[in-house]
C-alpha cells in the first residue's frame, strides 16, 4: 500500500467520524433536564457520593476473564480447520495454550484468583 493511499484512507476515516459526530449533534433530540446528569441506580435516589473506589481484585478478575474469553475466539477457528492444516496447526495451538497456561499459573502464584 502506497503512502498516498494510506493518507487518503486516514483522511477519509477522519471525515467520516467527524461527519457522524456532527450529524449526531445536529439531529439528536435534546432536553435540558437536571435529572439526566444524575447517576441511575435502579430508580432509587443515590445516598452519598456515587464515586466509590472498587478493589483492584474486581479489575484483575475481569481482565483474566477477558483473556480466557479471547482464548476461545482463537481456539474455535483452529478446531474447524485442524484436519486441513495438520500437525503445524496442532503445534501452534499447543504453544498458544502453553503460554496461556503459564499466564494462569502466574496469576495463581500472585493470588490474583483469590477472592477476599
Amino acid at each position: 500500500m502506497s503512502s498516498e493511499a494510506l493518507i487518503i484512507f486516514f483522511i477519509g476515516g477522519v471525515i467520516m467520524v467527524g461527519a457522524g459526530i456532527l450529524a449526531s449533534n445536529l439531529l439528536a433530540p435534546k432536553s435540558k433536564n437536571p435529572l439526566k446528569a444524575e447517576p441511575y441506580e435502579c430508580g432509587v435516589p443515590t445516598q452519598g457520593t456515587s464515586w466509590i473506589q472498587f478493589r483492584v481484585g474486581y479489575y484483575l478478575f475481569a481482565i483474566l476473564f477477558l483473556i480466557f474469553d479471547v482464548e476461545t475466539v482463537f481456539i474455535f477457528p483452529w478446531a474447524v480447520v485442524m484436519k486441513k492444516v495438520g500437525l503445524s496447526a496442532f503445534i501452534e495451538i499447543l504453544i498458544f495454550l502453553i503460554i496461556l497456561g503459564l499466564g494462569l499459573l502466574y496469576a495463581w502464584k500472585k493470588k490474583a484468583l483469590k477472592w477476599e
